[in-house]
């Protein structure tokens, strides 16, 4: 029998979910239901200075909006015994050692290896340090960093997304593991939350290929047999291949939402986006777990543009019945007599639900009418023309009819110059659907 399907999302908070951090727990997510396994949101708040409550409380709002449900929550930071003892553990076996070296100290090292043409690799100087010097240099520095001995042999693993990754131990420093003011630092943790909790599949960004290879090691040094499978995808850019991290604070989610798009909208665009599949709508969770299969990835830089968000945005809006947003509508001030005529006419001219408040404006108070001074005397014409209110859904072909046979006027020349003039637009709803529902025509002067 199959182990159970075990991934996890780890976000830290120190801030609120943003688009990037959203394609890591969709992802894993999505194989979890797939499999109909287990999906654990953990959270990494085992820095107390930096992270915050509310931004836990905003990871999980934001989840929770999309609809991704996890199965368990764990917090690190009620984990850290577990942690000490994984450290102990790592000290007994000779893997993990103290080093007292300042950033400067580190930075003079890296700039020396680099101009002599060497890896800027940590040199391990630490190991040589006898009891008496330790003691010095604490005595000297405060408590060293803690940092794990690698074995300097190729690590590898069939990557999920990569495919087959070699990396030599011999070109990565030795990680630290532990801070020397004692925080606990991911790498530690998230290798032994994933072993204590069976996790089965790890899916992160490309930019952690590295930190998996010393996890990978650290694993077999703690004893444990099943190492996850790892993927890792391709990270994110601006729609011109621009670098999108200096703009990841502007697209949290709750900043997504607050514009206007919708759950589905953004499920669909990041459950496909970077694979092999076109981005297709969905609006069933069932469907985006069913067509959803990682190894459809690529390795190269995604273009992500939000203004993708909007379209689907608008057609799934468009798919809703009127019970749906109803509310929405009624809280503009829309009668409840006229709500189903309303959203009949505006639901495929909108992009997003915010799109409904301009167009019931237009409807009360009317539109400012854009009137070219080549029609200026037809469309003075044609108001005089026009029949008193109430509208109904004759109006329309009832008065064209009338303007085209007083002033000899038809097609494009016709229809245009009226539409411009009663909605200030030149595209828009059937004008034989809006003209019930105005309430002031401007242009009648």
């Amino acid at each position: 029998m199959s182990n159970p399907t075990i991934t996890r999302f780890a976000p830290s908070p120190t801030g609120y979910i943003h688009v990037g951090n959203l394609r890591t727990a969709l992802m894993n997510y999505l194989i979890a239901r797939k499999a109909g396994g287990t999906f654990i949101l953990r959270i990494d708040d085992t820095d107390p200075e930096r992270s915050k409550e509310e931004y836990v409380d905003g990871i999980k709002q934001d989840l929770e909006w999309l609809g991704l449900e996890w199965d368990r929550v764990e917090r690190q930071s009620e984990r850290l015994d577990r942690y000490h003892a994984a450290a102990d553990d790592l000290r007994e076996k000779g893997r993990f050692y103290e080093a007292f070296e300042t950033p400067t100290e580190l930075d003079l090292k890296r700039k020396k290896q680099l101009n002599m043409g060497k890896p800027p690799v940590y040199d391990r100087a630490a190991l040589n340090l006898s009891g008496e010097e330790k003691a010095a240099l604490r005595a000297e520095r405060g408590d060293g960093v803690w940092r794990f001995k690698l074995d300097h042999a190729r690590i590898e693993w069939d990557d999920g997304i990569l495919g087959d990754i070699s990396i030599d131990a011999a070109s990565v420093s030795d990680p630290v593991l532990i801070r020397g003011d004692g925080q606990i630092l991911y790498t530690l943790a998230s290798v032994v939350d994933d072993t204590e909790m069976g996790v089965t599949h790890v899916v992160r960004g490309s930019d952690h290929v590295t930190n998996t290879a010393t996890q990978i090691q650290i694993m077999e040094a703690l004893g444990q047999g099943n190492v996850p499978s790892f993927a890792h995808h391709s990270l994110l850019t601006g729609p011109q291949g621009e670098a999108l991290s200096k703009r990841l604070g502007t697209l949290a989610l709750r900043d997504l939402r607050e514009q206007g798009v919708q759950p589905f909208a953004l499920l669909s665009l990041m459950a496909r986006l970077g694979s092999s599949d076109p981005v297709e709508l969905r609006t069933d969770m069932a469907e985006l777990i069913d067509g959803f299969d990682i190894n459809r990835f690529g390795s190269a830089p995604t273009k992500f543009d939000v203004a993708d968000l909007f379209p689907l945005t608008g057609r799934y809006l468009q798919q809703l019945p009127l019970e749906a947003v109803k509310d929405d509508i009624t809280a503009l001030g829309v009668p409840e007599d006229k709500a189903a005529q309303f959203w009949a006419v505006t639901r495929e001219n909108i992009s997003t639900l915010k799109d409904l408040g301009p167009w019931w404006a237009m409807f009360r108070d009317g539109a400012e009418p854009v009137i070219a001074e080549e029609d200026r005397e037809f469309v003075a014409q044609a108001m005089l023309l026009l029949p008193e209110m109430p509208f109904d859904e004759t109006t329309w072909s009832s008065w064209t009819a009338a303007v085209k046979e007083a002033t000899g006027r038809k097609g494009r020349g016709l229809f245009r110059p009226l539409r411009l003039a009663l909605t200030g637009q030149e595209h828009g709803p059937e004008m034989a659907q809006v003209m019930p529902l105005l309430q002031v025509v401007r242009a009648r002067g």
